[in-house]
């Protein structure tokens, strides 16, 4: 049995891309599962005109904003793009077990897309804290348009990984510092 060198765990490689971006997939899918619970508990509350008014517009605004807009032209060309960069690239064992935080951009970005990572991350928990406090239908009405949104980024997602993980090829930076070394 040969030992490991350091060479041998820095080497390119697939596993870890995809890794990196299934753990993405599946933190996105999570929250669509968990959120549709309470969307369904909502409807079969029956709503309202006031509610279905207020839910349909919350939909077509969080699939233009969340889904189109926010997941289909920024976050999932820039995952996929990361993702593939650590197919490319020699990465160390640490970057390599967060692989998925890797390709959102917590660490190794360009200062504005860590930013944007964190305070992104931040935003979310915040609203999550606050939409938790509503009372049905209301939290329902406000999370239906998250889970399209999510749903939306899901696909997108998933698209945008597949391409650029079968192709080898992704036109998007992975806005990864040149002085990052993997490590």
């Amino acid at each position: 049995m040969s030992r490991l060198t350091r060479a041998d765990w820095s080497a390119p490689h697939p596993v870890t891309a995809i890794w990196g971006a299934t753990g993405v997939i599946g933190i996105v899918l999570y929250a669509v599962v968990r959120l549709a619970d309470v969307v369904f508990a909502a409807l079969s509350m029956g709503l309202d005109v006031v509610q279905w008014s207020a839910l349909v517009c919350n939909v077509v605004f969080m699939a233009w904003s969340e889904g189109y807009r926010g997941f289909q032209l920024k976050f999932a060309p820039r995952v996929a793009a990361r993702a593939l960069y650590l197919w490319r690239t020699p990465v160390s064992v640490a970057t390599r077990l967060v692989a998925p935080l890797f390709c959102i951009g917590y660490f190794a970005a360009h200062r504005r897309i860590r930013i944007i990572a964190w305070a992104g991350t931040a935003g979310i928990v915040g609203l999550v804290l606050i939409v938790h406090r509503l009372d049905q239908p209301w939290r329902g009405v406000i999370d239906a348009g998250v889970v399209v949104g999510l749903s939306w980024g899901l696909v997108s997602l998933c698209a945008a990984v597949t391409v650029a993980l079968r192709t080898l090829e992704y036109p998007v930076s992975p806005q990864v510092p040149a002085r990052y070394n993997g490590d």
